[in-house]
């Protein structure tokens, strides 16, 4: 397993996991495969995560073309080398400060493990323990409260006991299922999340058609 090549602190941590198992895989499918990200193969994710890990501001390039160009030549250096290079070397490592870790790349790799998961025809939904729900459910919620405004209409989602209300006002449209399919539709992904609305026909259609992304 290439991945234990690279010494991995904090390895307990959900965010720590998802990553491992995000290098395993695409090793196995290959840097030409597909994902759930429109136009990206998995290398082009790759790529994408380890630009986001070592020059955190590209996430201002859209808006600063400055910041643009810099990020498309720091892109164009590591998709020119191979895919097995780029998961092993230590970019792809958890950041030293455990909160740190947990608040800033829980939903990112776990959302990203499934963008390669669910991009191959033989994925089947796979069970988290309570405690890594748990820690995935405070991580949505905060991602929830940003994308509630998004909604366009008033907004809950639940998971169990779970609830949390994401945009006020009458009449909201539940979005309900496990944890990780709960963060999946928060974050964009609503052709594979396994979830369920509940609310009129016009307000379950604005929540369907809402701008989500992560």
């Amino acid at each position: 397993m290439l991945t234990s090549l690279v010494p991995r602190p904090f390895t307990r941590s959900l965010a720590a996991r998802e990553r491992d198992a995000l290098c395993d895989l695409v090793l196995s499918v290959g840097g030409s495969g597909p994902t759930m990200c429109a136009g990206w193969s998995v290398k082009d994710l790759v790529v994408h995560l380890l630009v986001r890990e070592r020059k955190p501001w590209s996430a201002l390039a859209p808006v600063v073309p400055a910041l643009e160009r810099t990020t498309a030549r720091t892109s164009a250096l590591l998709a020119a080398r191979d895919l097995a290079s780029l998961v092993t070397q230590p970019g792809l490592t958890p950041f030293r400060l455990p909160g740190v870790e947990r608040l800033t790349n829980t939903l990112e790799y776990l959302v990203h493990h499934e963008d390669v998961r669910r991009a191959q025809p033989s994925w089947t939904p796979r069970p988290l323990s309570d405690h890594d729900q748990r820690q995935l459910w405070r991580a949505a919620s905060l991602l929830g409260r940003l994308q509630g405004r998004r909604a366009g209409v008033p907004l809950v989602v639940e998971s169990g006991s779970r609830r949390a209300v994401l945009r006020r006002g009458p009449d909201p449209v539940v979005v309900s299922g496990p944890v990780s399919e709960v963060v999946l539709f928060l974050a964009g992904r609503s052709s594979v999340a396994q979830v369920s609305f509940d609310g009129s026909d016009a307000a379950v259609d604005r929540v369907r058609d809402a701008a989500f992304a992560l």
